[in-house]
Order: C-alpha cells, then sequence, then structure tokens
C-alpha cells in the first residue's frame, strides 16, 4: 500500500477540499450502485490510498478520508470538529467539571441551522417527500456560507482542527506574521503534530503528503510553521503543495501600505512555503471567465471556483491512486500510475525547478472534433490555473505529466486508451508543438463524477457525459448535476520557464520592499518576527529559484 495523508489549510483550501472528497465519496457510490454507468464499477482507483478503516466508539466500521483539516474557529458552520461517527466530544457540558460553588452564567453561540441539502442527508430530512434534488441544489446556489454547507462525507474524530483565536471574517489574519504567530505558542502545534502522527503510523509505506494551502493570507504562515515540523520529523516523505487562492484575494489594495503588506506578503509566503515542500503548485485565477465557453463560474462564489480547481486536482492526482496493471488492451480502463514522489522527480527535470503550472481542460472537447477542427489539436483547450504565467513555445527543457480522464472519442461515446494515447502523442508528433512528447502520460476511462451538491457551472450545450450538444442554444440557465451526470478532464502539470515571471515578480518586490536600503517594507517584515539575517536568507533562495532559468547570470540577493 502507498498511502496519501491530505492536509488541509484554509478556509477557500477547505473548499476546495470539500469538492474533492465529494468526488471520492461519489465514485465509492457509484462503484457500488448496480444502475450507474458501467465505467464507474471498473475505475482502477484504490480509494485506500486516501481513505483509512476503522471503528466507531460503537463498534460500527468506518471508512474516512487520511485528513486534517486547518480552520478558523467557527469555519465548520454546522459541523461538529470530532465529525459525525464519533460522536462529540466537546458538547460535554462544562459545569460537570466545574468546583466551583456559586452562580454560573452559560453564554453559547446560537447554532447554524442546515440547509435543505444537510438535511436531506441526515434522519431529519431523509423521509421528507417534499425536498427534490431540484430544491437541494437551488439551495446551494443561494446561500453558501461555509464549505461544510456542500459537504457529503464523513470525518474522522482526528481530521477537523479549528484555531482558536482567528475569525471567519479574516480582518486581522491576513498576513505571514500573524499566522506565523498563532502556531508560536506550541499548544496547537503539538495537536496538530499529534494527529499528523496519528495517520501516518497507522500507514504501511507513505508515498508522500498532498497538501492545499489558502496562501493569500495569515494561513500561510500557519501552513509553514506546520510543514517545518513535518520536513524535521518525516524527512523522506514527498509533500505536494497546491497553494491556493480565491477571487476575492486579487482586489486591488486601498492604499500604499497594504500594497506592500500585500508584495511581501507574497514573496515571504512562496519562499517558506517552497522551502518546506517537494514541489509547489499555484492554483487562483483573478477571473474564471476565460475559461468560458466552456463553463460558467460565478468568481463571487467560492463554491464555484472552488469546484473547478477540485476538479483539476482530483484529475492530477488520480494516477497516484491507479491501481498495477498489464500491458493496454482493448479491456484496459486505466494506464500510466506513477505516485508523488514520481511526479516531483519527473517534473524537476534538469533544472531541478520545484515550482509547477497546473492546467485543466474541462470539459474537455471530444478527440474526434479536436483533430478536425483544431491545428493545435487537443492541447490547445488548456487554460492555466495560476496567475503570471509567461509564454514556453520555445523552452525545450518543460517537463510535462498530462492525465486525461473519460475522454470522449465523437459526441457522447468513450474512447478507449489505446485512441487517448494516440491522439495526444499525434499532436506532438505532427511538428506542430517545438518539445518532445509529455514526460509522463496517464490516461483513466473514468469521466469526473457530477456529485449532487455541485455547482450549476455547466453551458447549456452540455450533454450528460459533458459532451458539446449542436442542437443547444447557447445561450440559456447554466447546468448543473441534474442535467450533466460526469465530464471528461484532462490536466496537466508543466514545469517549464513559463513559471518565471511568476517567482521574479516575487523576488523583485522582496529587493524593493523589505531588504534595500531605506525600504517601506523593513519594519513590516521585522513586525512579522523576521531579522535581516532571515530576509537575506529569503531573498537567497527565490533568487536561486530564478537561476535555474538563467544558469548563465549572477543574480544575487543583493543586486538592484
Amino acid at each position: 500500500m502507498r498511502e496519501i495523508v491530505t492536509i488541509q489549510v484554509g478556509d477557500f483550501a477547505n473548499y476546495i477540499g470539500s469538492h474533492f472528497w465529494n468526488f471520492q465519496d461519489e465514485l465509492l457510490g457509484l462503484a457500488e450502485d448496480d444502475t450507474a454507468d458501467p465505467i464507474f464499477k471498473n475505475n482502477c482507483m484504490d480509494m485506500d490510498v486516501l481513505y483509512r478503516t476503522g471503528l466507531s466508539h460503537q463498534g460500527a466500521y468506518t471508512y474516512c478520508p487520511r485528513l486534517i483539516s486547518i480552520g478558523s474557529q467557527g469555519s465548520l458552520g454546522t459541523l461538529s470538529s470530532s465529525g459525525s461517527l464519533y460522536g462529540d466530544s466537546s458538547s460535554s457540558d462544562a459545569s460537570d467539571t466545574l468546583t466551583w460553588k456559586g452562580a454560573v452564567t452559560k453564554l453559547a453561540e446560537k447554532p447554524h441551522e442546515k440547509n435543505l441539502f444537510l438535511k436531506s442527508l441526515s434522519e431529519e430530512g431523509e423521509d421528507d417527500p417534499n425536498i427534490e434534488d431540484k430544491d437541494r441544489v437551488q439551495c446551494l446556489e443561494r446561500d453558501v456560507k461555509f464549505w461544510s454547507d456542500f459537504s457529503k462525507v464523513h470525518f474522522h474524530s482526528k481530521s477537523l482542527y479549528e484555531l482558536n483565536g482567528t475569525w471567519t471574517d479574516f480582518q486581522n489574519f491576513d498576513n505571514f506574521g500573524v499566522g506565523k504567530e498563532v502556531l508560536s505558542g506550541g499548544f496547537h502545534m503539538e495537536e496538530l503534530n499529534d494527529r499528523l502522527r496519528f495517520f501516518v503510523e497507522e500507514c504501511d509505506h507513505v508515498q508522500g503528503i498532498q497538501c492545499m494551502v489558502d496562501d493569500s493570507g495569515g494561513f500561510s504562515g500557519v501552513a509553514s510553521e506546520f510543514l517545518e515540523n513535518i520536513a524535521d520529523d518525516y524527512t523522506n516523505i514527498p509533500v505536494l503543495l497546491y497553494s491556493v487562492r480565491d477571487t476575492f484575494s486579487y482586489t486591488d489594495a486601498t492604499n500604499q501600505r497594504k500594497l506592500i503588506a500585500r508584495s511581501l506578503h507574497d514573496a515571504v509566503s512562496l519562499s517558506k512555503l517552497s522551502t518546506y515542500s517537494s514541489l509547489i503548485v499555484p492554483v487562483g485565477l483573478p477571473s474564471l471567465g476565460g475559461l468560458a465557453p466552456s463553463l460558467c463560474v460565478r468568481d463571487e462564489k467560492n463554491f464555484h471556483s472552488s469546484a473547478v480547481y477540485a476538479s483539476a486536482i482530483h484529475s492530477i492526482s488520480a494516477p497516484f491512486r491507479f491501481k498495477p496493471a498489464g500491458p493496454i488492451s482493448s479491456t484496459t480502463y486505466a494506464a500510466g500510475s506513477l505516485d508523488i514522489g514520481e511526479i516531483i522527480h519527473i517534473l524537476a527535470g534538469q533544472r531541478q525547478n520545484m515550482v509547477a503550472i497546473l492546467d485543466v481542460s474541462m470539459p474537455a472537447p471530444s478527440l474526434s472534433v479536436s483533430d478536425k477542427a483544431n491545428p493545435g489539436g487537443i492541447l490547445n483547450s488548456f487554460h492555466a490555473l495560476g496567475t503570471e504565467i509567461g509564454d514556453d513555445s520555445e523552452d525545450l527543457y518543460m517537463d510535462e505529466s498530462l492525465i486525461f480522464n473519460g475522454a470522449l472519442y465523437s459526441g457522447a461515446d468513450r474512447a478507449s486508451v489505446s485512441q487517448v494515447k494516440d491522439s495526444i502523442c499525434n499532436v506532438y508528433d505532427k511538428g506542430l508543438r517545438a518539445k518532445p512528447r509529455p514526460s509522463h502520460l496517464s490516461i483513466s476511462l473514468t469521466p469526473i463524477p457530477i456529485p449532487l451538491p455541485f455547482p450549476s457551472i455547466f453551458p447549456t450545450s452540455t450533454g450528460r457525459r459533458g459532451e458539446i450538444l449542436a442542437d443547444q442554444p447557447l445561450v440559456g440557465p447554466p447546468k448543473g448535476s441534474l442535467e450533466v451526470e460526469s465530464v471528461p478532464v484532462m490536466t496537466r502539470l508543466r514545469s517549464s520557464i513559463a513559471i518565471k515571471p511568476f517567482i521574479e515578480s516575487r523576488y523583485n518586490n522582496l529587493l524593493r520592499h523589505g531588504m534595500l536600503r531605506g525600504a517601506k517594507g523593513a519594519d513590516l517584515l521585522r513586525d512579522w518576527g523576521f531579522g535581516k539575517d532571515e530576509v537575506d536568507d529569503m531573498g537567497e533562495y527565490l533568487s536561486k529559484m530564478l537561476r535555474i532559468f538563467n544558469p548563465s547570470s549572477e543574480m544575487t540577493s543583493d543586486s538592484d
């Protein structure tokens, strides 16, 4: 067994994680459903890679994500921090343990009310004939306040952790320094280390840790402190980190001080998170409007944008849990398995670059349409999910890992593994791209299933299998889980010179605002707990990340 431990840090990371685990739960259910599409019964996925078996306090068998989710106090909504399978250890009456004999006044916050979707998952709503699927979907489109509002997964009692002293409005939790300070007291760190040890020690052989971090504010500092401990205690376990941001984090700063603080935060965050990670993948766009007309995403809804990012992360990580398979044949359902350590080795390449770009095509066009109508082939349907991405069309040293989930050949007809392989390789072999074939190609015939609590983001021209319906109008209300059962998704991780502008802007901002003589942000960095030597070290680290793209240059941390 090659297990994965998942860590989610921050509110938006947990939004993405909620969709990610809904996909896994949907796959588990469809594999046991006799009425489901047979493609889901042969998905070739070993779910034990992500899940653990156990027993509840009542002796019932449980199957829960091997997960640590870290959020601010009050961010769980209606969900208990002890999960739904093990009882609420935090609900005991404090008056039972008090030795004080005088009067006791209890102050309790009014509990959040469950929405229609959550009620339908519990006993209070499962027999209500007045609640229909369309009502559940509409309630989520109208109002999602917490990531738990659309989660249909049961969590272990050690999975959900709230940081006391942080608030869901994040008014005072918006920079690396304040997040770093949260874990400096020792109690939170000790508890998180104990929880991680619990999940790691029960594994046969951990292939790696996949980590989603909301790095736009204080949670970046929280993650950095936690990852530093992980690097010390588990030196041989690779860490694949997705640094995620919602659209709100890109709003314009209202004054120069806030602009400098944001620029320094971005530089410090990249330096620190990459120091304790094996590979870091920035994920987050100011707007997802560029994905149109394939998707209709409302930027103001984290419920929407996080679904797209979760789809991409689910797709790109699928090969980590492929079951071992033999040679490709007409009965092959998946090919190209690899683990976290292998993909990190592939993408590091000759340059030893450790910042990768995540691209997605969703829903991916059918192979026959792409081959006929697109001279660049299906690869031209990719969209980068990060910012400040440059051009790599002439980068002969680029390394790629590509995965296609549930490809369609024509219309709603599914493609075989050999058809997908031939179609993708033909694009490279035709010479339309000045690069060799991808370093690694993975193929799964299983598409991404669309669970009920998935946003309505598909255009009216989308069919039940994610195919394009030529006879449908282009204008109309978006479709969701009631009209679309699954979609083909193609994703790619690439390590190339295109990431250079992303790193360069952060290095230059740290130099300009924090390192040069008279820098206006030097005091701010001191307030965050960084002395001059540590700031210089961060500058040198970012400089080193840049030098791999310009090996002949002599860039140093004290250059202008």
